[in-house]
């Protein structure tokens, strides 16, 4: 192997991880840390889906800090001491950072500010990237932002009407999933680049969720805002709220903080509605009635999303659907066009269920798409730019 780059995106119980090639950013390796905390276990696969490595440990003190430093020594035994950098996923970069940044104790300090609004993500983020920093220090590390694509917004797009003082303060629209969006973005211009060029709403729909409304290749308005809680249904997280709603809980049912952050971020969604999984798949085997109407809400919020951004392009030539959902779920694609027909959308159902590439009809007013976003080669691009790295 003439060198690699490692790729890591830290969640709250899990840390995925990549190695990527140097050379082509092709991915060698996937592998993820799961369980932290209750029962930590590793899987790495190669690049054929084969499971090649499995581990476990005790539960008692092992945290993101040991899972940083397993990933490290899988990752080097994996690519024989030649790992180049590693590259993070980051989800808010706030208003000081609209591109990739390499990391250093200065720059953790600025992120670990931004906390509050990426609780989910942001700590455990910065737990590995201090660890990482600590004990291979001659490895470069950059951060790439999720927020980082969005900054490109017209300013009305991220402003709220609340007091000056406050927009000033960083208050604002955001936006998320920007590195998934990045790479849709760049997929398309290769498949299809007449449309790349034009006006298209794609849809990042996983236990995270969103849509992002894309002018030639630039972020013009997301449904995500000034934290990764706001727009559509997710897996646990609420979506878009009247702040009375939260008012009313603080007042009535003696709401504070914490248990405010909890309900939106880990226990509304999916789960909330249904009471049963955020797991797509689970609701969809389930005869639950509740499950079906969690898909159903889960849905319409996305339809009526998709004309909030159909105004904000001023028309739409093509969607694209990408994220575990997304990408797999036929039947919430299926349904999520079928109430956009009012824009001419014509699916074609045989294309759907391959769920691959084009799956609109040859009919269709608006181009409808599915690509397989990869989150990994994005970070892999930006960290080898940003080092200027080459192969050996």
């Amino acid at each position: 192997m003439s060198g690699c780059i490692a790729v890591i995106n830290a969640g709250s119980s899990s840390i995925k991880f990549a190695l990527c090639g140097l050379a082509d950013d092709d991915v060698l390796y996937r592998g993820q840390v799961e369980g932290i905390g209750v029962d930590p276990r590793l899987r790495v696969r190669n690049a054929q889906g084969e499971t090649i490595i499995e581990r476990a440990w005790p539960a008692a003190g092992f945290g993101h800090d040991a899972a940083a430093e397993a990933i490290l020594q899988t990752g080097a035994s994996l690519a024989a001491g030649t790992v180049a950098a590693i590259g993070h996923r980051v989800v808010h970069g706030g208003m000081a950072y609209d591109a990739p940044v390499r990391l250093d104790v200065d720059v953790v300090e600025t992120l670990s500010e931004l906390v509050p609004l990426a609780p989910l993500h942001q700590p455990h983020s910065l737990a590995v990237i201090r660890r990482l920093l600590q004990v291979v220090p001659h490895i470069p590390q950059v951060a790439c932002f999720d927020t980082a694509f969005h900054r490109a917004q017209p300013h009305l797009a991220q402003a709220f009407a609340l007091p000056r003082r406050f927009s000033e303060a960083g208050i604002r629209r955001y936006g998320f999933h920007g590195l998934s969006y990045e790479y849709l973005v760049s997929q398309m211009r290769i498949l299809c680049p007449a449309l790349a060029a034009g006006r298209v709403i794609m849809a990042h729909l996983g236990n995270g969720a969103s849509l992002c409304a894309v002018r030639n290749g630039r972020s013009v308005a997301s449904t995500m805002g000034f934290t990764a809680a706001d727009g559509l249904m997710m897996g646990t997280r609420c979506g878009a709220l009247d702040p009375g709603v939260i008012l009313h809980l603080m007042t009535e049912h003696g709401m504070d903080a914490a248990a405010l952050e909890d309900l939106i971020y880990r226990k509304s969604g999916l789960l909330g509605v249904s009471g049963i999984s955020p797991d797509m798949r689970t609701l969809r085997a389930s005869t639950d009635p509740r499950a079906r109407e969690a898909i159903d809400l889960f849905i319409y919020r996305i339809i009526r999303e998709v004309g909030s951004l159909t105004a904000a392009l001023g028309g739409v030539g093509a969607m694209v659907f990408a994220g575990g959902i997304g990408e797999n779920d036929a039947a919430t694609r299926a349904a999520v066009t079928e109430g956009c027909r009012w824009a001419g959308v014509k699916l074609d159902h045989i294309r759907n269920e391959v769920g691959r590439g084009r799956i609109s009809g040859d009919d269709s007013s608006i181009e409808v798409w599915v690509i397989r976003t990869d989150e990994e080669r994005m970070i892999t691009r930006h960290t080898r730019d940003l080092l200027k790295l080459t192969p050996a």
